[in-house]
This record gives structure tokens, C-alpha cells and sequence, in this order.
């Protein structure tokens, strides 16, 4: 077994009450990956901004490895002071590290570099702070929230990222798919405690259940051994004679770890408000289109939702997801087509800004509209504590301004909040963001067994594969123009029909190709069957750029190396010099054999 490069041991942290950590531990050795799973509140990113060196427990030993190179991915990045994001991103850099790999890193997540970082999203945000953590080539990676405000190319592409990674990996994520295909090692933090498993997530709960179910024995046994000492307490012939002090004792100590035991966190009980049933057609969209400026959100689309249907929308960021939810429901006019909601509609929706949320509101204030201390569910009068619990909150929270809860407890106010309202249309606009996956769990029954009409945007693979019964997505995901289509399923029969699709299209230009073949030379020479795809040419235009770098990074080494006293003075730089001369002329060599193959296949495509 490989030494460890960072050892958390006995960690121990309380803000008074109930300490948050209780003796966590976290090891890491090179080559592990591992997810860092429980509910929201458990202290997971507590844990790992012990391990980044920005908390500081209040007992337990914390060992660093003195080479060790350690990155922290924050949720909310610190901007202040930089005037790019390249400048933000190189900040992250080491001394050797190579600023090309900023470069290739920023241009891979759709960014030049350029960009002001007061004017980001919430995603290109995120995708900065990727660049910045990824870039140094750390040995350890600590990733809190990675995927949260990705879309989907890009979560693909950061999985095969930290797959291909050399860096050893610890990463809190609500997303399913993304911890499965990243994690060989799964480290469960419960009730201030941590326990491991040596494979990744795709077992983390069948092991989980099996621990649950074995605690909830012991707990059985140790009951009905003190009925057993209590019953030798009161009968016992050597009880009556004189007391067996040390007996007494360990009775006592039964006593003290029975009522001491918590059971797991509780889990959140809830069900949807059902409002009167809507009408059998719920929306029809007639050849809808929208256009802002010259670029085009949505080309003409058509739709007919009726009642219990569940469709998910998923797409790029910036395809225009959010503005077809909005024509759809009304929220916003078509530039041409129509739009007919049908009747009884009573539509809730979660808002992926959290904007609804005043940070000055006391939670029971937002759960009740300032109307007192009770509030309707499903035509019941409840107490709002009594509501709250149901979400994991505690009574003493009623009072507490809502900015000062965590974005998982903002994401399940929220749903608290719209599920105590009658609703018959749900809408759900990235539902799953800041949620753990035990609420993920929940979220997911409460859709399944809604009995009016769900839409929701989501770029959760599998929260998609589990809910929907169609997802509609942009015709080119590469390179959105307006077109929609419906699928029928989850996000993974939509992978599966697209894939159809193109082999069906690659057998139907095969057949095309074979017949020109044939053909005369003068019909043969028709042009421009296909076109490049955004990738191939943002590919195109912009790696004679990066060849350039990269000679130019080759020259600078070349020009070091030149010195015949480097050898001698420092040999350890001059082996680094050349280990990164032979990877940045690989590098160019792979960009020169890319270029090529897109250039020859624009001269095919236009007929050149």
C-alpha cells in the first residue's frame, strides 16, 4: 500500500450543539478517487476545506505531504483582483507548471480567456474555476460541486478529464452518473463520522443499506440486553444478597449508548399539493419560433403536453432551454406560431436562480406568506415547525434569516415551499442543484407518482433516465440552431435514438457516395454534401494559433537547453526542460495531424 499524501484523523469541529465532525477521518493515496457522499449538513465541504488548509479543525491531526501539490474547487470562486479569466486561471499556476495547458484547458470549456469575470454566468463561472484547479496538474484534486451549472457536453468532457487525470481526486457531487464514472473509492460521512468503501459509487447504497440494516440490529440486541440485565436487576438471587457493582455498571453503560444513539438523518416526507385536475390537453404549441437578433432560439415548434406527462428539455448552456420553457408556459410571446395552455391550470415552478428567495425572510415567514403560524397542505391546517421538519429543518430555524442557510437547505426550502402549494403543472428548472441525493431520491418519487404534468430542465443524466417519459433537445447539440426535437424516454433512450439516427444517415451517405461513384464525372462533382460541425470549426480556426504557442513555448526551451553549463549547474532542471520538450513537441505533433485531417475534410466538403 502506497503511503498516504494526505491523512485527515479524528477530525473534530462543532458551532455549538451538535458537533458537525466526531472523530471523520479522510485518507488519500496516489490513485484514488474518491467521492465524498452524505445529506446536505453532514459536513462535507467542511471536511474538504479541512483538507485544502482553509478551516482548521478543533481537534485531530491533519498530515500534508511536504511535496504535495493540493487544488480546491470552491462552490462560489473569488474573482476579486483579476481582470481576465485567463489571468484568474494562471493564478492557480505553480512555479514549472506550463501556462499552455491554461490555454487548452480554457478553449476545451468554451472560454477564451478573455472574458471579464464580473460578467460571467453561473456556468462559465464555474467553468473558470475548472480551468484554474485542473491546470497546475495537482496531485491532489478537491472538487466541491463540480458539475453544478455545467451542461452536459461539458460534464462529459470533465469526466473524461479526471479519467485520463494523473491527479489523486475527492469530489462531493449530487450527480449520480458523474460519481460512478469518476470514483473507485467512496467515503460516507454520517452523523459526524466517516466511513469507507474501496469501489466507487455505482455500490455505495447497497453497502449503505447493509450498514443501516446492521446498526438497526444492533441496536434491537443491545435492548434486549438490558431487558435481560434489568430483569437479573430487580430478581437476581445474587442481586438480592448484595449488589454487583461492576454488573450495575456495564447495565448503566447499555443505558447511556441506547439513548445515545442516533439513528441515520432523517429523511425528508413530503408529497405534492394536488390542485383540481387540469384538462386532458395541458399545452399546444403550434409552430412556435423565437429569434433574438439574427441568431435563432427556436425555429418552428410544435408540441401537444396532456396531462400526466413528464418531459424533460436538456441542451447546451445557451441553446435557449429556459426561453422554450417560458414560451411553452406562457411566460413569453413567440415571435410567430401560437401557444394554447388548457384549463384549470394551477403551475408552480422552481426557479434555478433561487430569485423567488428574499436572503432578509425568516423561513417561516417564506413558508407561510407572513400569514402566522400555520399554513394549508393538501386542505390541512399545519404548524410551519411541524411542515419544516418534514425537511429536515429543526424548530429553532423557524426564525433564522434564510441567508444564512447553505444552498442545499436554500434548494429545500424551496421545494418545500412548492410542494405545500395545490399545483397541477409543475415546472422544474434545474431541480437537482444543491441537492444530496437522499432529496434527489425523494424529488424523484414525488415526480414519478405527481398526478398532473411535469416539465423540467435538468442536466442530471440519470434524475432524466428516472422521471421523464420524453425529453426534447436541440437537433445539433453541437451546434444549436433553433431546431427542437421530441424524444420519447429518459435522456439515455434519447442517446440511443440519436445514435440510430446517425447510423442510419452514415448508411444513407455510403449509399449517396457509392452511387456518385458510378456516376458520371460531370454529376459526380456535385459539392458541399455536409458541413463542419461548431467543434471542428472552432477546431479549425484556432489551433494554427495554439501550433504557434506551443513552437514558440518549444523555441524559449530550446533556447535554455542551448547553454552547455546547464547540465552541470542544474541537472534537475535541465531533465525538466526536456521531459517537457518531448511532451510539448508530442503536443504539436498531434495539433499538426488534426489540422490536416479537418482541412482535407473542408477541401471534401466544399468540393475544393
Amino acid at each position: 500500500m502506497a503511503p498516504p499524501i494526505l491523512k485527515l484523523d479524528d477530525m473534530f469541529l462543532s458551532f455549538g450543539g451538535t458537533p458537525l465532525l466526531a472523530g471523520a477521518n479522510l485518507q488519500v493515496e496516489p490513485g484514488d478517487r474518491i467521492c465524498l457522499v452524505g445529506r446536505n449538513g453532514s459536513g462535507k465541504s467542511t471536511l474538504l476545506k479541512i483538507a485544502a488548509g482553509i478551516v482548521e479543525p478543533q481537534s485531530g491531526e491533519v498530515f500534508r505531504h511536504p511535496s504535495a501539490t493540493i487544488r480546491y474547487l470552491e462552490q462560489a470562486p473569488d474573482f476579486q483582483g483579476f481582470a481576465t479569466v485567463a489571468a484568474y486561471a494562471e493564478a492557480g499556476l505553480g512555479p514549472g507548471d506550463d501556462p499552455y495547458r491554461v490555454t487548452y484547458l480554457l478553449s476545451h470549456l468554451g472560454l477564451t480567456g478573455e472574458e471579464d469575470p464580473k460578467t460571467l454566468s453561473g456556468g462559465e463561472a464555474r467553468r473558470a474555476a475548472l480551468a484554474r484547479v485542473l491546470a497546475p496538474e495537482p496531485d491532489i484534486l478537491l472538487l466541491d460541486e463540480p458539475t453544478n451549472h455545467l451542461d452536459l457536453p461539458t460534464i462529459e468532457w470533465l469526466e473524461d478529464e479526471l479519467t485520463k487525470s494523473r491527479s489523486a481526486l475527492v469530489v462531493i457531487s449530487h450527480d449520480r452518473r458523474f460519481l460512478e464514472k469518476v470514483s473507485n473509492a467512496t467515503v460516507w460521512l454520517d452523523r459526524g463520522t466517516s466511513r469507507r468503501l474501496d469501489r466507487g459509487f455505482g455500490h455505495f447504497e447497497a453497502w449503505r443499506d447493509q450498514v443501516l440494516e446492521a446498526e438497526e440490529m444492533e441496536q434491537h440486541k443491545l435492548g434486549k440486553a438490558i431487558e435481560r440485565e434489568e430483569h437479573w436487576l430487580r430478581y437476581g438471587v445474587t442481586a438480592r444478597r448484595k449488589r454487583n457493582m461492576r454488573r450495575l455498571g456495564e447495565l448503566q453503560d447499555m443505558r447511556a449508548r441506547h439513548r445515545g444513539h442516533k439513528g441515520p438523518q432523517g429523511t425528508v416526507q413530503a408529497t405534492a399539493s394536488d390542485a383540481q385536475e387540469s384538462g386532458r390537453l395541458v399545452i399546444e404549441a403550434d409552430k412556435v419560433t423565437k429569434s433574438y437578433g439574427e441568431r435563432v432560439i427556436v425555429a418552428p415548434f410544435s408540441i401537444r403536453v396532456h396531462r400526466g406527462d413528464c418531459i424533460g428539455l436538456v441542451g447546451p448552456n445557451g441553446a435557449g432551454k429556459t426561453t422554450l420553457l417560458k414560451i411553452l408556459t406562457g411566460q413569453i410571446a413567440p415571435d410567430s406560431g401560437t401557444v394554447r395552455l388548457g384549463t384549470n391550470l394551477e403551475i408552480a415552478t422552481l426557479d434555478q436562480r433561487r430569485e423567488e428567495l428574499n436572503p432578509d425572510d425568516t423561513l417561516a415567514h417564506y413558508l407561510t406568506d407572513g400569514r402566522g403560524e400555520t399554513l394549508i397542505v393538501n386542505g390541512e391546517q399545519r404548524h410551519v415547525t411541524g411542515y419544516m421538519k418534514e425537511f429536515l429543518f429543526q424548530p429553532e430555524q423557524a426564525r433564522t434569516p434564510i441567508r444564512n442557510l447553505s444552498g442545499g437547505e436554500r434548494a429545500r426550502l424551496m421545494l418545500a415551499r412548492i410542494l405545500s402549494r395545490p399545483t397541477n403543472l409543475l415546472i422544474l428548472d434545474e431541480p437537482t442543484n444543491d441537492l444530496d441525493i437522499e432529496t434527489l431520491d425523494l424529488l424523484q418519487e414525488i415526480v414519478a407518482g405527481f398526478s398532473g404534468t411535469v416539465i423540467l430542465v435538468s442536466h442530471d443524466r440519470d434524475f432524466l433516465d428516472r422521471t421523464v417519459s420524453s425529453t426534447i433537445a436541440p437537433a445539433d447539440p453541437e451546434t444549436p440552431d433553433g431546431r427542437w426535437i421530441e424524444y420519447a424516454g429518459g435522456y439515455s433512450d434519447m442517446m440511443a435514438q440519436r445514435r440510430g439516427a446517425v447510423e442510419e444517415r452514415r448508411k444513407a451517405e455510403k449509399a449517396e457516395k457509392a452511387k456518385g461513384d458510378n456516376a458520371s464525372p460531370e454529376k459526380s462533382g456535385d459539392k458541399g454534401r455536409g458541413k463542419l460541425s461548431y467543434k471542428q470549426k472552432f477546431a479549425l480556426e484556432n489551433l494554427p494559433k495554439d501550433m504557434e504557442k506551443v513552437a514558440a513555448e518549444i523555441a524559449r526551451r530550446e533556447e535554455k537547453m542551448a547553454d552547455p553549463a546547464l547540465f552541470t549547474k542544474d541537472p534537475a532542471g535541465f531533465n525538466r526542460l526536456a521531459a517537457e520538450m518531448e511532451k510539448l513537441r508530442a503536443d504539436l505533433t498531434r495539433m499538426e495531424e488534426e489540422w490536416l485531417e479537418l482541412e482535407m475534410l473542408r477541401e471534401e466538403l466544399e468540393g475544393l
